[in-house]
């Protein structure tokens, strides 16, 4: 992180203040509807903080839609394919990119229709949620969230990463799933989030979150 100095504020006003700034946030590609992420490891939970961001905007008119990409992970059969704790394949192959772009960002680039798939896959039934399509309409704003996801290329407008330490990161995920870990060194180490995201929040403590402003 080097010297980025972190403010200490609420969720809620961190909320509004992402909610404020979206609304004049200016798209590089000329697409109508702003792209977020929010990328965290599970144990930050950052699609808490794409809600209350959703909650934010819906006072100041601004339509969104929060989509996570454990709707859109790959068939267990593909994503266990080397084993239920392999980390390159959880790095590598448990998201489906090639549906995210199909049905996610692809109707929202410029001359698409804003016609968005929510989710795709069910991670507990592996089976196919057959959720109804949803229209946004140009300006709404797509709050995606989920781990990993800035090392996809994927075209974000603003990219907000929840940090957490490693001892944190250890603290907060359950223990069967401790063997994710590595995953989350080998991110921080081959793309950098905190130094690469425009936002950044420390989220060690859950109850006293601090950003970069």
């Amino acid at each position: 992180m080097g010297g980025v100095r972190l403010q200490a504020i609420t969720w809620e006003r961190l909320a509004d203040r992402l909610a404020e700034r979206l609304l004049d946030l200016k798209l590089g590609d000329g697409s109508p509807w702003p792209r977020v992420a929010f990328d965290g490891a599970p144990a930050a939970r950052p699609g808490d903080l794409a809600g209350r961001v959703a909650e934010a905007l819906r006072p100041l008119g601004r339509p969104s839609l929060v989509v996570g990409t454990e709707g859109f992970l790959r068939p267990a059969s593909l994503r266990l394919e080397h084993g239920h704790r392999d980390v390159d394949s959880y790095y590598d192959g448990w998201l489906d990119t090639g549906a995210l772009w199909r049905e996610v960002f692809g109707p929202l680039e410029p001359g698409g229709d804003g016609r968005v798939l929510p989710d795709l896959w069910d991670p507990v039934t592996d089976r196919a949620t057959r959720s109804p399509y949803v229209q946004l309409p140009p300006g709404a704003v797509l709050l995606l969230h989920g781990p990993l996801l800035l090392r996809h290329w994927f075209p974000f407008d603003l990219t907000v990463h929840l940090l957490l330490s490693p001892g944190a990161l250890r603290r907060h995920t359950p223990e069967p799933d401790h063997w994710t870990l590595p995953a989350f060194e080998r991110y921080e180490t081959e793309t950098a989030p905190a130094a690469t995201a425009d936002v950044l929040v420390r989220a060690d403590d859950p109850r006293r979150p601090a950003w970069n402003g």
